[in-house]
């Protein structure tokens, strides 16, 4: 595994020790680490802090040119909201631990340009997979789907149906 995923996965395993869900991200720009980041939703109590955006918030403030030479490298396929974010700053290229689990805007990404890497890396599989079996009700409230067995609208079915990879 590349240092930059191994960094991706230590912050998903800090995310798991402090009691939420195990994604991580880093941003890497010009080769070096310059954002990491883990999803604190339940730790912060946040409806948006996933991984790959706090990492960008731990990056800081960086300059158009810098945005769009970094690289966004993350455990899990990036959701809608964090996918938006790439493209808001034209992050030219992201890097996926595993798309099993979930599979984001993978499609919407590649559509406007963006690269992307899937790893199908099986450290990464397996967190999620171990994760989603001991905690499914987080799992769930974290892509914003009912649980299955729920009462599902049929937005929701539907949504489930277009975002596999």
């Amino acid at each position: 595994m590349d240092p930059y995923m191994r960094a991706a996965v230590e912050e998903a395993r800090k995310g798991l020790r402090e009691g939420g869900i195990p994604i991580g991200a880093v941003l890497v720009l010009d080769g070096r680490i310059v954002g990491r980041g883990h999803n604190r939703r339940v730790q912060k109590g946040s409806p948006i802090l996933h991984a790959e955006m706090d990492a960008l918030e731990n990056a800081g403030r960086l300059s158009p040119q810098e945005y769009q030479r970094a690289v966004l490298y993350t455990t899990l396929s990036p959701c809608e909201m964090c996918s938006g974010a790439a493209l808001l700053y034209k992050i030219p290229r992201v890097v996926i631990g595993e798309h099993r689990t979930f599979c984001g805007a993978e499609d919407h990404l590649r559509r406007r340009g963006v690269e992307l890497e899937v790893l199908d890396d099986p450290e990464c599989v397996q967190l999620m997979q171990e994760f989603i079996r001991s905690r499914p009700e987080l799992w769930y409230e974290d892509i914003g789907e009912p649980e299955p067995g729920s009462q599902e609208d049929p937005a929701a079915l539907l949504s489930r149906a277009w975002s596999r990879c």
